[in-house]
Protein backbone atom coordinates (compact mmCIF):
# COMPACT_ATOMS: atom_id res chain seq x y z
CA UNK A 1 0.00 0.00 0.00
CA UNK A 2 1.44 3.33 -0.94
CA UNK A 3 0.46 6.82 0.53
CA UNK A 4 -1.01 8.68 -2.59
CA UNK A 5 -3.33 4.58 -3.26
CA UNK A 6 -6.10 5.76 -5.58
CA UNK A 7 -5.41 9.37 -5.06
CA UNK A 8 -4.32 11.44 -8.72
CA UNK A 9 -1.57 14.40 -9.41
CA UNK A 10 -0.50 16.73 -11.93
CA UNK A 11 3.50 18.09 -11.51
CA UNK A 12 3.99 20.93 -13.75
CA UNK A 13 6.80 21.04 -15.81
CA UNK A 14 7.69 17.22 -15.23
CA UNK A 15 9.16 15.88 -18.64
CA UNK A 16 12.49 16.34 -17.14
CA UNK A 17 14.63 17.49 -13.94
CA UNK A 18 13.19 17.79 -10.76
CA UNK A 19 9.66 17.63 -12.17
CA UNK A 20 10.23 14.02 -13.93
CA UNK A 21 11.85 12.74 -10.22
CA UNK A 22 8.54 13.81 -8.40
CA UNK A 23 6.07 12.11 -11.26
CA UNK A 24 8.15 8.92 -10.43
CA UNK A 25 8.52 9.07 -6.98
CA UNK A 26 4.46 10.28 -6.74
CA UNK A 27 3.71 6.88 -8.74
CA UNK A 28 5.98 4.81 -6.91
CA UNK A 29 3.31 6.07 -4.03
CA UNK A 30 -0.15 4.95 -5.95
CA UNK A 31 -1.34 8.08 -7.50
CA UNK A 32 -2.25 8.28 -11.14
CA UNK A 33 0.04 11.57 -12.08
CA UNK A 34 -0.46 13.69 -14.62
CA UNK A 35 3.11 14.23 -16.27
CA UNK A 36 2.94 17.67 -17.78
CA UNK A 37 5.76 19.47 -20.61
CA UNK A 38 5.42 22.34 -22.68
CA UNK A 39 7.07 21.48 -25.94
CA UNK A 40 9.41 18.01 -25.48
CA UNK A 41 6.69 15.51 -25.77
CA UNK A 42 9.35 12.51 -26.31
CA UNK A 43 10.94 13.56 -23.07
CA UNK A 44 7.60 13.18 -21.44
CA UNK A 45 6.21 9.83 -22.71
CA UNK A 46 9.60 8.94 -21.66
CA UNK A 47 8.74 9.67 -17.90
CA UNK A 48 5.44 8.33 -18.51
CA UNK A 49 6.56 4.82 -20.31
CA UNK A 50 9.23 4.54 -17.28
CA UNK A 51 6.14 4.50 -14.46
CA UNK A 52 4.36 2.64 -16.48
CA UNK A 53 7.18 -0.31 -16.67
CA UNK A 54 7.65 -0.05 -12.67
CA UNK A 55 4.15 -0.80 -12.60
CA UNK A 56 2.52 3.11 -12.06
CA UNK A 57 0.18 5.02 -13.48
CA UNK A 58 0.71 8.19 -15.77
CA UNK A 59 -0.22 10.53 -19.11
CA UNK A 60 1.20 12.66 -20.73
CA UNK A 61 -0.15 15.97 -21.13
CA UNK A 62 1.20 19.22 -22.66
CA UNK A 63 0.27 22.77 -21.72
CA UNK A 64 1.64 26.26 -21.91
CA UNK A 65 1.13 27.27 -17.98
CA UNK A 66 1.01 30.93 -19.32
CA UNK A 67 -1.65 30.42 -21.63
CA UNK A 68 -5.29 30.31 -20.61
CA UNK A 69 -6.04 26.99 -21.30
CA UNK A 70 -2.99 25.27 -20.28
CA UNK A 71 -4.49 24.94 -16.81
CA UNK A 72 -7.71 23.62 -18.11
CA UNK A 73 -5.72 21.00 -19.81
CA UNK A 74 -4.11 19.68 -16.60
CA UNK A 75 -7.27 19.65 -14.71
CA UNK A 76 -9.35 17.88 -17.04
CA UNK A 77 -6.51 15.02 -17.79
CA UNK A 78 -6.12 14.15 -13.94
CA UNK A 79 -9.85 14.40 -13.35
CA UNK A 80 -10.95 11.90 -16.72
CA UNK A 81 -7.98 9.81 -16.07
CA UNK A 82 -7.11 9.02 -12.80
CA UNK A 83 -10.89 10.37 -11.40
CA UNK A 84 -9.67 13.83 -9.57
CA UNK A 85 -6.79 15.91 -7.87
CA UNK A 86 -5.18 15.56 -4.65
CA UNK A 87 -1.51 16.74 -4.97
CA UNK A 88 -0.65 19.97 -7.46
CA UNK A 89 2.96 20.40 -7.16
CA UNK A 90 3.66 23.15 -8.54
CA UNK A 91 7.31 23.31 -9.93
CA UNK A 92 7.39 24.88 -13.73
CA UNK A 93 9.56 28.03 -13.62
CA UNK A 94 11.55 29.53 -16.43
CA UNK A 95 13.25 32.86 -17.36
CA UNK A 96 16.57 32.30 -18.21
CA UNK A 97 16.05 31.08 -21.49
CA UNK A 98 16.99 32.88 -24.83
CA UNK A 99 14.34 34.04 -26.98
CA UNK A 100 11.28 34.66 -24.00
CA UNK A 101 9.28 37.83 -23.79
CA UNK A 102 10.86 40.70 -21.22
CA UNK A 103 8.33 39.60 -18.94
CA UNK A 104 8.17 36.26 -19.63
CA UNK A 105 9.62 35.36 -15.99
CA UNK A 106 7.15 36.88 -13.78
CA UNK A 107 4.24 35.54 -16.65
CA UNK A 108 5.29 32.14 -15.69
CA UNK A 109 6.99 32.15 -12.14
CA UNK A 110 3.93 34.48 -10.34
CA UNK A 111 1.16 34.81 -12.48
CA UNK A 112 0.95 30.79 -13.71
CA UNK A 113 1.31 29.68 -10.46
CA UNK A 114 -1.88 31.73 -9.15
CA UNK A 115 -3.87 30.79 -12.14
CA UNK A 116 -2.89 26.92 -11.86
CA UNK A 117 -3.40 27.14 -8.60
CA UNK A 118 -6.93 28.85 -8.66
CA UNK A 119 -8.35 26.62 -11.20
CA UNK A 120 -7.32 23.17 -9.56
CA UNK A 121 -9.42 24.92 -6.49
CA UNK A 122 -12.34 23.94 -8.34
CA UNK A 123 -11.64 20.08 -8.21
CA UNK A 124 -8.93 19.60 -5.11
CA UNK A 125 -11.56 18.48 -2.49
CA UNK A 126 -10.63 19.40 1.15
CA UNK A 127 -7.33 17.39 2.22
CA UNK A 128 -5.46 18.02 -0.60
CA UNK A 129 -1.96 18.88 -0.92
CA UNK A 130 -0.12 21.91 -3.01
CA UNK A 131 3.78 21.31 -3.13
CA UNK A 132 5.81 24.64 -4.23
CA UNK A 133 9.30 24.56 -5.48
CA UNK A 134 11.87 27.11 -5.50
CA UNK A 135 14.96 27.78 -4.13
CA UNK A 136 16.80 29.11 -1.49
CA UNK A 137 18.13 31.79 -4.03
CA UNK A 138 14.98 32.99 -4.84
CA UNK A 139 13.22 32.43 -1.15
CA UNK A 140 16.29 34.62 0.33
CA UNK A 141 16.19 37.26 -2.30
CA UNK A 142 14.86 40.17 -0.09
CA UNK A 143 17.39 39.68 2.26
CA UNK A 144 20.38 37.53 0.86
CA UNK A 145 21.70 38.76 -2.32
CA UNK A 146 22.06 36.28 -5.85
CA UNK A 147 23.99 35.78 -8.95
CA UNK A 148 23.25 38.83 -10.70
CA UNK A 149 22.48 36.51 -13.63
CA UNK A 150 20.45 34.87 -12.05
CA UNK A 151 18.50 37.54 -9.98
CA UNK A 152 15.47 38.32 -12.07
CA UNK A 153 14.15 34.98 -12.41
CA UNK A 154 15.08 34.96 -8.59
CA UNK A 155 12.48 38.18 -7.99
CA UNK A 156 9.94 36.56 -10.03
CA UNK A 157 9.94 33.20 -8.18
CA UNK A 158 9.79 34.79 -4.70
CA UNK A 159 6.41 36.70 -6.47
CA UNK A 160 4.94 33.32 -7.36
CA UNK A 161 5.63 32.31 -3.45
CA UNK A 162 4.34 35.59 -2.58
CA UNK A 163 1.12 35.45 -3.93
CA UNK A 164 0.45 31.60 -3.42
CA UNK A 165 0.83 32.41 0.59
CA UNK A 166 -1.60 35.07 -0.03
CA UNK A 167 -4.12 32.64 -1.72
CA UNK A 168 -3.54 30.63 2.59
CA UNK A 169 -6.87 31.98 3.63
CA UNK A 170 -8.81 30.91 0.87
CA UNK A 171 -7.15 27.66 0.94
CA UNK A 172 -7.91 26.86 4.46
CA UNK A 173 -11.54 27.65 4.05
CA UNK A 174 -11.58 24.87 1.37
CA UNK A 175 -9.59 22.36 3.51
CA UNK A 176 -6.38 22.47 1.60
CA UNK A 177 -2.75 23.23 2.54
CA UNK A 178 0.24 25.17 0.91
CA UNK A 179 3.80 23.49 1.31
CA UNK A 180 6.87 25.36 0.03
CA UNK A 181 9.94 23.38 -0.96
CA UNK A 182 12.98 25.58 -1.26
CA UNK A 183 16.35 24.08 -2.13
CA UNK A 184 19.57 25.59 -2.75
CA UNK A 185 21.40 25.18 -6.79
CA UNK A 186 20.37 21.59 -7.79
CA UNK A 187 23.07 19.89 -9.61
CA UNK A 188 22.25 18.89 -13.08
CA UNK A 189 18.88 21.04 -13.49
CA UNK A 190 18.28 23.46 -16.62
CA UNK A 191 18.76 26.61 -14.67
CA UNK A 192 22.01 25.27 -12.98
CA UNK A 193 23.40 24.67 -16.87
CA UNK A 194 22.09 28.55 -17.87
CA UNK A 195 23.80 30.05 -15.11
CA UNK A 196 26.91 28.31 -15.74
CA UNK A 197 27.13 29.04 -19.44
CA UNK A 198 25.76 32.99 -18.36
CA UNK A 199 28.47 32.83 -15.13
CA UNK A 200 30.95 29.98 -16.06
CA UNK A 201 32.28 28.74 -12.70
CA UNK A 202 29.21 30.19 -10.95
CA UNK A 203 27.92 26.28 -9.85
CA UNK A 204 31.40 25.29 -9.02
CA UNK A 205 32.09 28.28 -6.80
CA UNK A 206 28.36 27.70 -5.23
CA UNK A 207 29.39 23.97 -4.10
CA UNK A 208 32.77 25.04 -2.45
CA UNK A 209 30.75 27.41 -0.62
CA UNK A 210 27.91 24.93 0.08
CA UNK A 211 29.54 22.02 0.81
CA UNK A 212 27.96 19.80 -1.59
CA UNK A 213 24.95 20.54 -4.24
CA UNK A 214 21.87 18.01 -3.69
CA UNK A 215 21.43 15.85 -7.05
CA UNK A 216 18.32 16.17 -9.37
CA UNK A 217 16.97 12.60 -7.79
CA UNK A 218 17.83 13.41 -4.07
CA UNK A 219 16.10 16.81 -3.98
CA UNK A 220 13.05 15.45 -6.11
CA UNK A 221 12.56 12.89 -3.03
CA UNK A 222 12.38 15.81 -1.01
CA UNK A 223 9.58 17.55 -3.01
CA UNK A 224 7.53 14.59 -3.24
CA UNK A 225 7.87 13.54 0.79
CA UNK A 226 6.17 17.16 0.86
CA UNK A 227 2.99 15.80 -0.92
CA UNK A 228 1.91 13.44 2.49
CA UNK A 229 4.03 15.29 5.45
CA UNK A 230 2.42 15.56 8.45
CA UNK A 231 2.86 19.75 8.22
CA UNK A 232 0.70 22.70 9.11
CA UNK A 233 0.15 24.70 5.95
CA UNK A 234 2.05 27.44 5.05
CA UNK A 235 4.95 25.39 6.12
CA UNK A 236 8.90 26.09 4.68
CA UNK A 237 11.19 23.20 4.03
CA UNK A 238 14.58 23.88 3.42
CA UNK A 239 16.80 21.47 1.85
CA UNK A 240 20.43 22.11 1.55
CA UNK A 241 22.69 25.38 1.94
CA UNK A 242 23.45 25.60 5.29
CA UNK A 243 25.63 28.55 4.75
CA UNK A 244 23.06 30.24 3.09
CA UNK A 245 20.53 28.93 5.71
CA UNK A 246 23.02 30.45 8.44
CA UNK A 247 23.08 34.04 6.67
CA UNK A 248 19.36 33.81 6.55
CA UNK A 249 19.27 33.37 10.29
CA UNK A 250 18.32 29.64 9.90
CA UNK A 251 20.35 26.53 11.63
CA UNK A 252 20.82 23.42 9.54
CA UNK A 253 20.58 22.04 5.94
CA UNK A 254 17.28 20.87 6.20
CA UNK A 255 14.84 23.15 8.41
CA UNK A 256 11.56 24.03 8.59
CA UNK A 257 9.42 27.17 8.64
CA UNK A 258 5.80 26.61 9.92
Amino acid sequence: MGLLDGKAAIVTGSSRGIGAEVAKYLAAEGAGVVVNYRQKAPRANKVVTGIENDGGRAVAVGADLTSPEGPAALIAAATENFGGLDVLVLNASGGMETGVEEDYALKLNRDAQVNMLTAALEVMPAGSRVVFVTSHQAHFIHTVPTMPEYEPVARSKRAGEDALREMLPKLQEKGITLVVVSGDMIEGTVTATLLDRANPGAIEARRVEAGRLYSVAEFGAEVARMATADVPSGHTEYVGGADYLGAAGQVSPVSSEG
